[in-house]
């Protein structure tokens, strides 16, 4: 099959070398799985016996996912992902919420469905999600579907999912070392960790979280309305969870004469609605605001940096 990855998912990977999520720059094994990607596709459909129909363009910025059908007609999707994107940690999510709330993993009939970063899914609507709604009705869905993957972790014996105190706390390391350098984040970094430091103290409440989850991660699908999908999942409190759905469409809150006022009113719409602390959710919502703006003007990205950092400083 002729086969370009997308532009998104190389020029993603580019960004990982100079400093991922956790900070760390170098070689992390994403340019070597790039450089072979056409022939694991190729592998990979021969093995499940797939026909391919298209590469899903502009696609994401972590994984590459291939609209395929299975040998019975039965329409799929074919997702590839380098180690950096833990694809078993989703695998094991995936399957310990077997479709409810989230897409479902499909079985791929041979022994090529464990092949490490490589999943079988069910076809959603790839060009439609909860982001194509209003507003108002946009947040009401998404939060409906979050909710239903807040389940018990399965056994560590099954999976060790990571927490999000072992995930925030290397994050927080690269924050700390962006402040050294980096005077104009120096006051909002401090106030992120402060809040970090503050959340992380007392006893965790475990449950899985999506990780990564905004309105553009929920899909149209046929057995339900909406299912989640590209969890990056993590164990931890709920209000970790939420937080990034608070900023969801963040470049509309900043072009916003009341956007200050419209977040606030999220961050407590949203708590009492999902029935977590508003406090706690807050202060989630500033560290990964503040997270991600970092990250971006550590890579490059300045304009995304710009509205992440006048968003937190609204909180």
């Amino acid at each position: 099959m002729a086969f370009e990855p997308p532009q998104r998912l190389v020029r993603a990977l580019g960004e990982a070398q100079r400093g991922g999520s956790d900070g760390t720059k170098g070689d992390d094994g994403s340019g070597k799985w790039l450089a072979e990607l056409a022939g694991v596709v190729q592998h990979a459909v021969g093995l499940r016996e797939l026909t391919v129909e298209r590469v899903q363009a502009p696609g994401g910025r972590s994984s590459l996912v291939v609209l395929v059908r299975q040998a019975d007609g039965t329409p799929a999707v074919l997702k590839l992902a380098p180690e950096r994107a833990r694809p078993e940690s989703e695998r094991a999510a995936l399957a310990h919420w077997g479709g409810r709330g989230a897409v479902r993993l499909l079985p791929s009939g041979d022994a090529a469905g464990d092949v490490h970063g490589v999943l079988l899914l069910e076809r959603l609507r790839p060009d439609l999600s909860v982001r194509s709604l209003p507003e108002a009705k946009a947040l009401l869905e998404a939060a409906g579907t979050l909710r239903r993957l807040w389940v018990e972790p399965p056994a560590p014996r099954v999976h060790a999912f990571e927490t999000v105190a072992e995930r925030t706390g290397r994050q927080a390391e690269a924050m700390r070392a962006a402040a050294d350098t980096d005077a104009e984040v120096v006051e909002l970094v401090d106030a992120a960790l402060a809040a970090r430091d503050e959340l992380v103290a007392g006893p965790p409440e475990e449950r899985l979280l999506h990780g990564t989850f905004r309105q553009s991660k929920v899909l149209a699908g046929e057995r339900v309305p909406w299912l989640a999908v590209g969890p990056d999942p993590v164990i931890g409190e709920c209000a970790f969870d939420l937080a990034r759905l608070v900023r969801d469409r963040v470049e509309d809150l900043i072009a916003s004469p009341s956007g200050a006022s419209i977040t606030r009113r999220r961050v407590k719409r949203l708590a009492e609605s999902l029935e977590v602390d508003q406090e706690r959710l807050r202060g989630w919502t500033l560290f990964r605001a503040v997270e991600s703006g970092v990250r971006a003007r550590r890579v490059g990205r300045r304009q995304d940096a710009e509205l992440l950092l006048e968003f937190a400083g609204w909180l």
